[in-house]
């Protein structure tokens, strides 16, 4: 079922739910989580199970804002990590709560279901208030919940939810989902890896609002950019993933004409996902038009890929983005639902 998640009672119902081991959706500014107890191996069990998540592929465990103590990590931060870093304090001072997902050396024995057998934990702060006053009622219980494990809040591959609504055509009326209302940012977070000795620059393992740039910012350092070469194992680095059960093909901004008029000369049903102005002629069975700005492409992103893969299509066609540094968590994002669409 579907409440308002702003309201006070919303919250406790969902606290008393995860205290009994129960699942929740739950509103990030990034996209909506399916969240359990992060120290609930059995709750957290459940999460994989309901997503048909492999076991060994780990959650990010949210945790709550550190109130009054900006200087330093919180009671549930030092209750999962084994160390925070200098570079780590840094950028929990400049970006939390926000969209960026911390991976630290894990305490041992500490949320191993949410960490897939490894020694480290991805932690995020979300900025979303509901998120926020869900996590603080959380804490404030007795025996304390730490933390929350949330991936989003969808089967496991496929288009992430960014609306309430979205959660519960996965997942039915069964499950409580707190509405927060449409997400801000649209993407997952930003995921940096900390868990390396002194003397290692931090590595970006996922794009995401947060920019290497920001980071580096902040930290004096860039990120080296990678996915492989011994890092953890984290959320959304599957080749394939984010991605409609609808074949979906991506077309250069120059080649949507000529395609278009391909796929309507043999009348196939086909849906568009655009950002330019597109010529008189081509006529999709279902369009939708994002803005040309990065941020709010992402924003949108998910949700019109949500529509075309519900209208009927036989193919959806995107407009290929900018090959531009500050598209490159669309391009992230935009690559491994092309690479997973079209499988049942």
């Amino acid at each position: 079922m579907v409440l308002d998640g702003h309201h006070p009672d919303t919250i406790a119902r969902a606290a008393d739910a995860l205290a009994q081991g129960q699942l929740i959706g739950l509103p990030t500014e990034t996209v909506y989580g399916l969240a359990a107890d992060a120290d609930n191996p059995s709750a957290v069990a459940h999460i994989f199970a309901a997503k048909g998540r492999p076991a060994d592929h780990p959650l990010i465990v949210h945790v709550a804002d550190a109130q009054g103590h900006p200087q330093g990590p919180s009671a549930a931060m030092a209750h999962y990590a084994q160390a925070v870093p200098v570079f780590a304090q840094q950028l929990i001072e400049a970006f939390w709560p926000g969209p960026l997902t911390l991976i630290l050396p894990c305490r041992p024995g500490i949320a191993q279901a949410a960490t897939g057998g490894q020694a480290t934990i991805g932690l995020r702060c979300p900025a979303h208030p509901v998120a926020q006053a869900l996590l603080q009622a959380c804490l404030q219980r007795q025996p304390p919940i730490w933390g929350l494990a949330a991936p989003s809040a969808n089967k496991f591959g496929r288009i992430s939810p960014t609306t309430a609504a979205h959660v519960a055509s996965e997942f039915g009326d069964d499950l409580l989902v707190l509405d927060g209302g449409a997400c801000a940012v649209g993407i997952e977070s930003t995921i940096i890896d900390l868990s390396r000795d002194d003397g290692f620059p931090p590595r970006l393992l996922r794009p995401g609002h947060i920019t290497p740039e920001q980071i580096a910012t902040v930290i004096g350092v860039m990120p080296e950019i990678q996915n492989s070469g011994g890092a953890p194992r984290v959320s959304g680095s599957l080749d394939a993933h984010y991605a409609p059960l609808t074949p979906m093909r991506v077309v250069a901004t120059a080649q949507l004409d000529a395609v278009s008029h391909e796929l309507q000369t043999r009348d196939a049903r086909f849906g568009l996902l655009a950002y330019s102005l597109l010529p008189v002629g081509i006529r999709p069975h279902a369009l939708r038009q994002l803005s040309s700005e990065p941020e709010d492409y992402a924003r949108g992103l998910y949700a019109a890929l949500r529509e075309l893969d519900q209208a009927g299509n036989e193919v959806i066609v995107v407009e290929a983005i900018p090959d531009a540094p500050e598209w490159a968590a669309v391009a992230d994002r935009m690559r491994r639902a092309a690479c997973g669409s079209g499988t049942a």
